[in-house]
């Protein structure tokens, strides 16, 4: 003879789940975009989609001017750090800081110069002023010394 327990479920377990799934928040079978309150909020708030841009001409030449600005940047500081230590090595530093600013002051007016030169200037023209700048000022400070 088979067990009763073995072949229903009891009828305690069964009246509970019963009240689990009663109580449980309402799940519709339809995805949500069907419903009124979907609509409206899609129709009334339309979602951004962000367009992935190639870049532009003018962004390419700025991150060239940008990375020679950075390699020019770089030799400054090791130039200005010799320079103010006074070491055997200060004015080589110096004189690679000058060419690697020589090199990107050719690159910024060669690319002002060009279409969207404005543009350009905009975006990194204060930037290559001010190191030009601090350059210049690292050369009267290691002639007075």
């Amino acid at each position: 003879m088979q067990s009763t327990f073995s072949t229903r479920i009891p009828r305690t377990i069964l009246r509970s789940s019963r009240l689990v799934v009663s109580r449980a928040p309402h799940i519709s079978p339809r995805p949500f975009l069907y419903s009124p309150r979907a609509k409206a909020s899609v129709l009334h708030n339309p979602i951004s989609i962000r367009s992935y841009v190639t870049k532009t001409p003018i962004d390419e030449k700025i991150e060239e001017i940008q990375e020679l600005y950075a390699t020019a940047k770089d030799e400054f500081e090791i130039a200005s750090e010799e320079t103010d230590k006074k070491t055997v090595y200060a004015a080589d530093d110096r004189t690679a800081a000058q060419e690697e600013l020589a090199k990107l002051k050719k690159a910024f007016e060669k690319a002002v110069a060009e279409q969207g030169g404005e543009e350009i200037k905009r975006r990194v023209g204060n930037r290559v002023r001010e190191l030009d700048s601090a350059v210049a000022a690292m050369e009267e400070k290691a002639m007075e010394d």
